[in-house]
């Protein structure tokens, strides 16, 4: 038995998936946290988050790396680990740190900062010739007005330290880019306590359909699991609303898209990694989007799963060990599966969600998630706003897809004036 320290967490979908990983390889690990109430909070009543189930659960300041090295150290005494990991992208380069700290096995924490800055990733893409949107890195204003005149519309603006699409604006010309500038800077402290860098990141428009690759690095070595397609809406924010594993694309798209994420891994400098790379795939050929160094969010480890046997979160732990994961696919029947989101079209109040009645027992069906009446509801600009999610499969082919829209269809949230 290993047993590791993770340090914060999402509280969703990987945040549930690795408790589980490790709880089926016969691992253990301490959770390290600085605020135990948002954990306590993100489980139903009556319940515990799988993540306090840890054998330890201890309390310090998570946002403060230089303070934690020598805390870990100390812990690292004390207990004995094995292997060092999170999942929430604000502390992935804290966790790379803290691995290097201890000696144990991990990325380059160089490399992870890099991958989890969206600015130090298009420099350093750019720097090997990895292609990418043209793009500027603005600290004020005036330089990200004179930036969006350079490259020309219509724009993206995106900060350089977020995480879930979150103020990710498509701009169309300047009164909309001063609106996305203004809302960005509103916005100076995300969602951990952790103060945000001061600058944005303005890059061209890309055309084309938007594919992410899911890889596992280990000992220089990058494995391919597959190629995961996304639809993406509420304009001008770029909100997912579904993805479908395998993508239905051709050969030679899927093999662009792959060679693509393997430059951008190499560019990066990052081994012993799962990641999740967003490609669009454009008319002049794939274009970086970003680089997120650990398995990918929004269920799609588990399409993965439900399609090829190979799982993705049980991995991430192996990496995290310095073992080589058992990447092998398995036969589960499954040709495709896909999943699908139910966005909020208003704010509100939730009063209920009708057309649900028996769909977790139809045909194809492998999850059905809802909100609950009662939840307070936001017209989301983001991935954090979702009233829900189905999961559908299909054992013939690439069907998944059109059978989760065909369910989503059918359903419908009433959302009602807060009272």
């Amino acid at each position: 038995m290993a047993h590791l320290l993770m340090v914060e967490s999402w509280v969703g979908s990987m945040g549930r998936l690795l408790p589980r990983a490790l709880r089926e390889a016969g691992h253990d690990f301490t959770f390290l946290t600085r605020d135990l109430h948002h954990y306590l909070r993100a489980a139903p009543e009556g319940t515990a988050h799988p993540l306090l189930a840890a054998r330890n659960v201890i309390t310090a300041d998570t946002n403060d790396t230089e303070a934690l090295l020598p805390y870990a150290a100390r812990l690292h005494a004390a207990v004995g680990f094995d292997g060092v990991l999170s999942s929430c992208d604000y502390y992935l380069p804290a966790v790379a740190r803290i691995a290097a700290h201890l000696g144990l096995p991990g990325p380059a924490p160089t490399a992870v900062e890099a991958a989890c800055r969206k600015d130090a990733t298009r420099r350093a893409l750019e720097a090997a010739g990895v292609p990418g949107p043209r793009f500027a890195v603005c600290a004020d204003w005036a330089r990200t007005a004179e930036a969006a005149r350079e490259i020309g519309f219509p724009l993206v603006l995106k900060p350089v330290d977020l995480c879930a699409g979150m103020y990710v604006r498509r701009v169309d010309d300047e009164a909309e880019l001063a609106r996305a500038h203004r809302a960005l800077a509103g916005f100076p402290v995300n969602a951990r306590g952790q103060l945000r860098a001061p600058v944005v990141l303005l890059e061209e428009l890309l055309d084309g359909p938007e594919v992410s690759v899911e890889t596992v690095s280990h000992g220089g070595a990058v494995h391919v699991v597959g190629v995961t397609d996304k639809s993406v809406g509420g304009a001008p924010a770029f909100v997912e609303t579904g993805h479908m594993f395998p993508a239905a694309l051709s050969a030679a798209d899927t093999g662009a898209a792959s060679d693509t994420a393997r430059a951008a891994l190499k560019a990066l400098g990052l081994d012993q990694v799962v990641a999740h790379t967003e490609i669009k795939l454009t008319a002049a050929g794939p274009r970086v989007v970003e680089v997120n160094p650990r398995p990918a969010g929004n269920r799609i480890t588990e399409l993965v799963r439900h399609v090829t046997g190979i799982d993705l979160a049980a991995a991430f732990v192996e990496v995290a060990l310095g073992r080589e994961p058992d990447l092998a696919p398995h036969e589960t029947g499954l040709r495709s599966a896909a999943i699908g989101f139910l966005v909020p079209e208003r704010t509100g109040v939730l009063e209920e969600v009708t057309g649900a009645d028996g769909l977790d027992a139809r045909p194809g069906v492998l999850e059905v998630q809802l909100a609950e009446a009662g939840k307070t509801v936001k017209d989301t600009g983001s991935n954090n706003g979702y009233l829900g999610h189905v999961m559908a499969g299909d054992g013939e082919g690439a069907g998944a897809r059109a059978r989760v829209e065909e369910l989503l269809a059918g359903l419908c949230p009433r959302v009602v004036d807060e009272r």
